[in-house]
């Protein structure tokens, strides 16, 4: 399932919500291609999805949720990513393949 907050973090002049999933970050790229949403909003575990785009998310079935929930629901899905527990790494094809398609890595 996918899930996002109402936009609400302001960022250089826009508003922004945070698209999640909770099954796999293969679904959450997949639903963020299907948004027009560029692979450069995603970060850590979640894409940063502008105010304009919101509407068009839920209506390609994204739930809406409040944003306390996204973090419980990320960290039951096993999906978080903690910016403390994350290092920047090089660029590497087999670990990115990976994290597109579970199970292959």
């Amino acid at each position: 399932m996918l899930y996002l907050d109402r936009p609400a973090v302001p960022w250089r002049g826009r508003l922004w919500s945070h698209l999640i999933s909770d099954v796999s970050y293969a679904e959450l790229h997949a639903f963020a291609e299907a948004l027009g949403a560029p692979r450069r909003g995603f970060d850590r575990d979640h894409y940063d999805i502008p105010a304009e785009r919101f509407p068009m998310a839920v209506w390609l079935g994204a739930r809406v949720v409040p944003s306390r929930d996204l973090v419980r629901l990320l960290r039951d899905s096993g999906l978080r990513r903690p910016k403390h527990l994350t290092h920047p790494r090089p660029p590497h094809p087999a670990r990115d393949l990976a994290l597109r398609a579970p199970g292959l890595g």
